[in-house]
């Protein structure tokens, strides 16, 4: 289904800016726009394509998937607003596996927030965990040092793309030196894919009428540069993902014109837009790219889901430690091991791996 600019509104230009909050955004209009399925709500990822401009994209907006993930642990809210932009940012990349199978997104650090571990369990399972030094993040918050990039500090982001059993793993890794994700994501994918990539994400705290609770939720959009007649089209890119650095990038590389308008639009999105409860994904992306036309397929959900299990668990104890390392374990005679994702904890007796195994 395209949401197209066939029916403007108003007087805007071909190149001109986003609709505004003013502009009318009724029921009828989407549907005589093509938008012949309910919008999207929360906890759904909507792929879609700008043709014109050799585009394609995901936008994600997540609500009580990810409110579960950030209130399980009671994470301070600098922290939870980091690790809810690893999320958003692991579901816009997880989604467009093609097979069963996990996408891992992890950071190692040496910032107040050290770890950072983000599965997605294709088709539509998202599971997050984050460690973090409060004495570090106290002094961090004391200094003003709260955006992403402080957080996190230097190190590494690895993205695992694990395809089962049987299957080789393959992973990518960039560095991280006082990079936003936002940042790191766009020099993965240069290095990685050599795919021309932008990536927004933004996290908020939303009070529901009658519930004085705040709650979490988020959105985010990401866009390729996808060329009418493939990559071998383009110039040579800069394999480290820096068009500015005169040692890797080509002195004749020039951005497609599409391409510049597709970032140019996005870059006006504001946070309160990608994390609005109001605005769905198809409103979203009609504000942006109603003039050049968008395209939106199917949404495709996501849920809040832990792979753990006792099975597991059992098999881990019994195949990586030994008798003697189990009996150091125990407790009043009882293994315990609780999932650092949700929580769940597991007993098991250190004696039942001698008669299993």
């Amino acid at each position: 289904m395209v949401l197209s600019g066939a029916r403007r509104i108003g007087s805007l230009k071909a190149s001109g800016p986003k609709m505004t909050d003013t502009t009318p955004m009724t029921d009828n209009l989407m549907t005589a726009l093509g938008l012949d399925r309910p919008e999207s709500g929360d906890d759904a990822v909507v792929p879609f394509t700008l043709d014109k401009l050799d585009t394609r994209g995901r936008s994600v907006r997540l609500g009580d998937a990810l409110d579960t993930i950030l209130t399980r642990h009671a994470y301070p809210a600098p922290v939870a607003r980091l690790l809810g932009e690893a999320v958003v940012l692991a579901a816009l990349i997880g989604s467009s596996l093609k097979f069963e199978g996990k996408f891992i997104m992890q950071t190692q650090t040496d910032g107040p927030v050290n770890l950072i571990v983000v599965d997605f369990d294709a088709p539509d399972g998202l599971r997050g965990y984050a460690r973090f030094d409060r004495e570090l993040l106290v002094k961090a918050a004391e200094e003003g040092r709260t955006r992403p990039a402080d957080l996190l500090g230097n190190g590494h982001l690895a993205m695992t793309i694990d395809q089962g059993e049987h299957m080789e793993r393959y992973q990518g890794i960039v560095a991280l030196q006082g990079n936003s994700l936002e940042e790191v994501a766009h020099t993965y994918f240069m290095q990685s894919e050599q795919i021309p990539t932008q990536v927004r994400l933004a996290v908020a705290e939303f009070t529901k009428k009658g519930d004085h609770r705040p709650h979490w939720r988020a959105g985010g959009v990401l866009i390729q540069h996808l060329p009418e007649h493939g990559m071998s089209q383009l110039p040579d890119l800069p394999g480290d993902g820096d068009f500015s650095n005169p040692h890797t990038a080509d002195p004749d590389f020039t951005e497609d014109d599409g391409w510049n308008e597709a970032k140019a639009l996005m870059a006006t999105l504001n946070d309160l837009e990608l994390s609005d409860p109001e605005l769905s994904s198809e409103r979203l992306l009609f504000r942006l790219y109603h003039e050049t036309g968008v395209r939106v397929f199917s949404p495709m959900p996501v849920v809040e889901r832990c792979s753990c299990s006792a099975d597991r668990i059992e098999d881990m104890l019994a195949t990586s430690f030994t008798a003697e390392d189990r009996e150091e374990m125990a407790v009043n005679g009882e293994i315990e091991v609780v999932c650092e994702f949700c929580s769940t904890a597991y007993h098991f007796n250190p004696h039942q791996f001698d008669i299993k195994h």
